[in-house]
């Protein structure tokens, strides 16, 4: 009898455990954790190098799903990373700070950190081969696609004018998409079209697929002052062969950061890191612009690092 009992009490605890564990789909297995990256605007940089982390990400961490989504690009990111209406975003160093400081673009400070410094991007400025603009003087009067509203093109594109003595009011700009924008000029309803962008970006390359362009140059004095009065940019060399163009070009440029909400989990944000950063060759074998980025100098970064990144970027002897 007492055996009898002893199955019967064994069955109990199994139909219950069956009732707790099963039934609900299994407490043993982790809920998925749906996440996103926020991007900018199609036939930009930063969307298809979204797609390609979400998509390293998606591979390497467990449990996982991150999709990359258009957003109003680096002024809009560290804004939605701080609300919580995306978990990651990619933005530019300059705006970064600025976020975390509470500086205009910014009306507060933001609940920021970085997860790592990634490609630089610059400021194209592209006009067709046979227009008569071929300085950044020449910009002035003339109908200009300056990628959208929130991206980060338009406070780049600020400090070039600055230079040359006129500002945002002396152009008329069309608040587009990159891919928009550079259709534009090719249709000829624009008169040049920018975009700040790591390179070699997809809506350009598109365009040189129909026209011949021309990239406009930033003369080196005015580069100079530009750098002078904001030091968070940089000075890029864009090989001719990139676009087609007769020549190299030389353009203002600035660091993207990768960055997350500052109260992320620590263990998700060091696998995040370690999944990128362990496969960078097959992020770069997907995304040409990755190619750009620096595993040495990864580290660095504007604003200070998320614990799960610091911490690996410490075991990879990172300071």
């Amino acid at each position: 009898m007492g055996g009898k009992k002893w199955i019967g009490k064994l069955l109990v605890i199994s139909v219950m455990a069956f009732l707790i564990f099963g039934v609900s789909g299994g407490a043993l297995t982790a809920e998925k954790k749906y996440l996103s990256i926020g991007t900018a605007s199609v036939g930009g940089a930063y969307f298809s190098l979204g797609q390609s982390i979400a998509n390293l990400i998606n591979k390497y961490v467990k449990d996982v799903e991150v999709t990359a989504e258009v957003t109003g690009g680096s002024v809009a990111n560290p804004r939605l990373v701080s609300r919580g209406e995306v978990e990651f975003g990619l933005t530019n160093a300059n705006l970064a700070y600025f976020g975390i400081n509470g500086m205009p673009p910014y009306k507060e400070k933001l609940k920021i950190s970085a997860i790592a410094s990634l490609h630089p991007s610059i400021l194209h400025i592209i006009t067709l081969a046979n227009s008569p603009i071929n300085s950044v003087y020449d910009l002035k009067g003339k109908r200009l696609a300056v990628g959208p509203a929130g991206g980060g093109t338009i406070p780049v594109m600020k400090a070039v004018l600055e230079e040359y003595g006129f500002t945002m009011d002396d152009i008329v700009p069309s608040y587009l998409s990159y891919s928009d924008g550079f259709r534009n000029l090719g249709d000829g309803n624009v008169d040049a079209a920018l975009a700040l962008s790591g390179y070699p970006a997809s809506a350009v390359v598109e365009l040189t697929t129909t026209k011949k362009i021309k990239f406009i140059s930033v003369d080196e004095d005015k580069l100079a002052g530009i750098l002078k009065k904001h030091p968070y940019y940089t000075r890029v060399v864009v090989p001719k062969e990139v676009y087609k163009l007769d020549k190299d070009a030389v353009a203002v440029g600035i660091r993207n950061v990768l960055i997350v909400r500052s109260d992320m989990d620590e263990e998700l944000v060091y696998k995040v890191t370690k999944a990128i950063f362990d496969h960078l060759e097959e992020l770069q074998s997907m995304n040409a612009i990755a190619k750009q980025i620096d595993p040495e100098g990864a580290f660095k970064t504007p604003i200070p690092l998320h614990p799960g990144a610091k911490r690996y970027f410490e075991e990879k002897g990172g300071k």
